[in-house]
């Protein structure tokens, strides 16, 4: 299967550690990334649009016809924002590119980054994880080809690359550790990548991926 992807958040972490995968996946033939500010990674598959308002995608839609796939990693860390904002950054974000992509792509796989711990409920007390329930909740709404929910953990992150911040970084060194003992929280974001790729080309019985799943999808042989 050939895949053709967009790629949100090429310039955070997870999404940075994605991007690396694809390039690297023979079956990966194509891959736009979507920025507000450019990634500053070259390669012959890749192909880069600057759109500052995520808000509003109608401006480049023309461009977003012919992929099959989304690995949407954008967000942000709810860290002192209040739910209104919070809600504003990342459902309305991921839903209006999500219903875009719908419009123009029928046989698209959208998989979105999501978190351990989000609620489905949408009425839990901790604030991010129903702000991301409803997220889940309203993308599996849309018509897809199919649509998973992927809830990593801690994520070590994949060397050489850019936008890793110090923290993970030094907390990397215990991942061993973390694997051996927490093996249903940890993954490598390498992992992540891999599992999204996969998981396009082979689908998987369940649309809520925890870490387990994550890890499964990733030695897919």
């Amino acid at each position: 299967m050939e895949i053709r992807a967009i790629i949100t958040g090429s310039t955070g972490m997870v999404g940075e550690g994605v991007l690396h995968e694809c390039l690297q996946h023979p079956d990966v033939k194509e891959v736009l990334v979507i920025n507000r500010k450019p990634c500053g990674v070259q390669h012959p598959k890749l192909k880069e649009i600057i759109h500052e308002n995520f808000y509003d995608m109608l401006s480049i839609a023309t461009k977003l016809h012919g992929y099959n796939a989304c690995y949407f990693c954008l967000g942000v860390s709810s860290v002192g924002m209040k739910e209104d904002a919070y809600k504003r950054v990342t459902y309305d974000i991921t839903m209006e590119v999500a219903r875009t992509l719908a419009a123009l792509n029928s046989d698209m796989t959208f998989c979105f980054v999501s978190g351990a711990g989000t609620d489905s409920s949408e009425k839990g007390r901790i604030m991010w994880a129903r702000v991301k329930g409803k997220t889940e909740n309203d993308l599996q709404k849309q018509p897809f080809k199919a649509v998973y929910m992927f809830r990593p953990g801690f994520m070590r992150s994949t060397e050489g690359l850019k936008n890793t911040s110090k923290y993970y970084k030094y907390i990397g060194r215990a991942y061993p550790f973390f694997r051996r003992v927490f093996p249903q929280w940890v993954c490598t974001l390498a992992e992540v990548g891999q599992a999204m790729i996969n998981v396009t080309r082979y689908g998987y019985p369940r649309t809520v991926l925890e870490v387990k799943d994550i890890v499964a999808l990733a030695h897919h042989p």
